[in-house]
C-alpha cells in the first residue's frame, strides 16, 4: 500500500512538472524529484569556459557580497582571458563573474615558478583568503623555504593584494585547504613533507618524534597572518590533508587519506584509508580515526550540517571493510561520522568504471551538493559523454540521492569545486579538455569550466 501510494504522488508530481526523476539501484528505493518550491529546478542554466592555450584549472568557487562569483584556480596561459602575467609558469587565478557568467575582473598572483591554488573563502572584512602551494621566491612570493610551501595570499574585494605568507620547509608541502576561524584567524591544512623537514613542523615535537614521508599539516594563524601554533599528525608512510571545518567547540577536523598503520594511525584499514582527526583549538590531538577497507579510499571534502554531524566524500576502491555496497573499479563513496567520529552512515555510488566525488557543499534546506566525476554510463550514473565527465548530486542529511546530472565532451572533464547561492542556484567549477557536446569555446588544451544550475 505505501508503494502504490508512493506510485500515484510520483505520478501527480510528473503531471505537473513534466519532470521525471529517478534514482534506484538493487538497494535503493526510487529517489523523488526536485520540488520546484524549493526554488532549485534542476536545470542548466549556463554553461561557460575561461582560460587562454594553456593549462587552466578551477578548484573553488565562493558567492560574493554582492552576489556576484568569485572562481579561484590556477592558470598557465598568458592569452586569452590572462591579459597581466607574461610568462607560462603556473600562478593563483582569481576570476569575479557577473550572475550570468561575464568577467567583471581577473587578477593573477605569483611569481616566476610554479604556483597553484587550491582554495578560496570569503573574509570577514568583505575580502578573500587564497591558499594553495608555490615554488615561487620572487614577484609576490616573499619567501620559499624549499621545493613548495604552504601559501596563503589575503586580497581586498576588488583583488588587490593585502599581504602574503609562506610557511615550510626544504621538500614539498603543499596546502590544500584554508577556513576562518571563530577568533578572525585562519586555520590551514595540507601536507608536511616530514623527512624533508628533518623533523621540524610541530611545536610540540623534538627531532625524534619525526616519522613519515607526509603528514597531516595544520597551522592556525592570528588575523593578520602571523603563526600561532603548527601541527603534523600521521604514520610512517604517506598521508595527506585535503580539507578542515572547524568544530562547535572551537577546534577543528582534519580529514584526507593515510597510507598508515602506526605512530598517531591506530587503526589502519587497508591500503590507503579516509583518516580523520579531531585536535582541539591549541591543536593537541582528541582523536583519529580511519574508514575505508583493504584497498585505496580517499577523503577529498568535508561538509557539516550544523548538528555535530559531518559527511566527508571521495572515493574508494574496497569491497570490505566499512563498505558496504561497492558498485565499480572505483565508487564515490562518502560517510557521515559524529562529533566523536562514530560512524553513522556510509553509501557507495557510482558505475562499473571510476567515480569519485571531489566537492562538497551544505545546502539551506539542509542537504548537502557534492561534485565529482565519473567515467561510468551505468548503475547510478544516467549518461557519459566521452573520458571523464563532470557528476553532481544532491542528497538529503540521510545521504539519499534527490537530483543528479552529468556536464561533458568527448574528452575529460573534471570538477572540483561546488557551492550553493543565496538564491538557490547551484554552480559547479572544475576543468575541461572537450570542445564538443555540452562544452565550446574552448580556448586551449585544459580550460576552467563553470556550471550554473537553476
Amino acid at each position: 500500500m505505501c508503494k502504490l501510494k508512493f506510485f500515484y504522488k510520483s505520478l501527480l508530481i510528473f503531471i505537473v512538472t513534466s519532470i521525471v526523476a529517478c534514482s534506484s539501484d538493487d538497494n535503493t528505493t526510487s529517489q523523488p524529484p526536485i520540488n520546484p518550491d524549493d526554488g532549485f529546478q534542476g536545470t542548466v542554466e549556463w554553461v561557460k569556459t575561461f582560460g587562454g592555450s594553456g593549462e587552466d584549472d578551477a578548484l573553488s568557487i565562493i558567492e560574493a557580497d554582492d552576489g556576484s562569483y568569485v572562481v579561484f584556480g590556477y592558470t598557465q596561459s598568458i592569452d586569452g582571458d590572462i591579459s597581466d602575467k607574461d610568462a607560462t609558469d603556473s600562478d593563483f587565478w582569481v576570476l569575479k563573474l557577473s550572475t550570468e557568467g561575464t568577467i567583471v575582473w581577473s587578477k593573477t598572483y605569483g611569481g616566476t615558478g610554479d604556483d597553484r591554488g587550491q582554495r578560496i573563502i570569503k573574509t570577514v572584512d568583505g575580502g578573500y583568503a587564497l591558499v594553495g602551494y608555490s615554488r615561487s621566491t620572487d614577484g609576490d612570493v616573499s619567501e620559499n623555504a624549499g621545493l613548495q610551501d604552504y601559501w596563503m595570499v589575503k586580497i581586498d574585494a576588488s583583488g588587490n593584494l593585502e599581504w602574503e605568507k609562506s610557511f615550510g620547509f626544504p621538500g614539498i608541502d603543499r596546502a590544500f585547504s584554508i577556513v576562518q576561524t571563530s577568533d578572525n584567524g585562519y586555520f590551514l591544512t595540507g601536507f608536511l613533507d616530514v623527512t624533508a623537514s628533518n623533523g621540524e613542523g610541530n611545536d610540540n615535537r623534538t627531532f625524534f618524534d619525526k616519522h613519515g614521508v607526509g603528514e597531516f599539516w595544520g597551522i592556525k594563524l592570528d588575523a593578520s597572518g602571523n603563526k600561532e601554533w603548527r601541527r603534523y599528525f600521521g604514520g610512517t608512510d604517506n598521508d595527506r590533508s585535503y580539507d578542515t571545518v572547524q568544530t562547535q567547540d572551537g577546534g577543528f577536523l582534519m580529514i584526507g587519506s593515510s597510507e598508515s598503520n602506526d605512530f598517531d594511525v591506530t587503526a589502519s584499514k587497508g591500503s590507503y584509508d579516509f583518516w580523520v582527526v579531531k585536535i582541539n583549538t591549541e591543536g593537541t590531538k582528541v582523536w583519529e580515526k580511519s574508514f575505508g577497507g583493504s584497498e585505496i579510499d580517499v577523503g577529498y571534502a568535508i561538509a557539516t550540517s550544523g548538528d555535530g554531524k559531518y559527511i566527508i566524500v571521495g572515493d574508494s576502491r574496497s569491497t570490505d571493510g566499512d563498505i558496504s555496497n561497492a558498485k565499480g573499479n572505483a565508487d564515490l563513496w562518502m560517510i557521515q561520522i559524529d562529533d566523536n567520529g562514530n560512524l553513522i552512515w556510509e553509501k557507495s555510488l557510482g558505475g562499473t568504471e571510476f567515480d569519485t566525488a571531489r566537492g562538497i557543499h551544505t545546502t539551506q534546506e539542509g542537504g548537502f551538493i557534492i561534485t565529482g566525476n565519473s567515467r561510468s554510463n551505468n548503475g547510478d550514473v544516467d549518461e557519459n559523454q566521452g573520458q571523464s565527465d563532470i557528476w553532481n548530486i544532491l542528497i538529503d542529511s540521510n545521504g539519499d540521492v534527490t537530483w543528479k546530472s552529468t556536464i561533458g565532451g568527448t574528452s575529460a572533464e573534471f570538477a572540483v569545486g561546488c557551492m550553493e547561492t543565496q538564491d538557490k542556484k547551484i554552480l559547479i567549477v572544475g576543468s575541461t579538455e572537450s570542445n564538443d557536446i555540452d562544452i565550446s569555446n574552448n580556448q586551449g588544451g585544459k580550460d576552467v569550466i563553470i556550471i550554473k544550475y537553476k
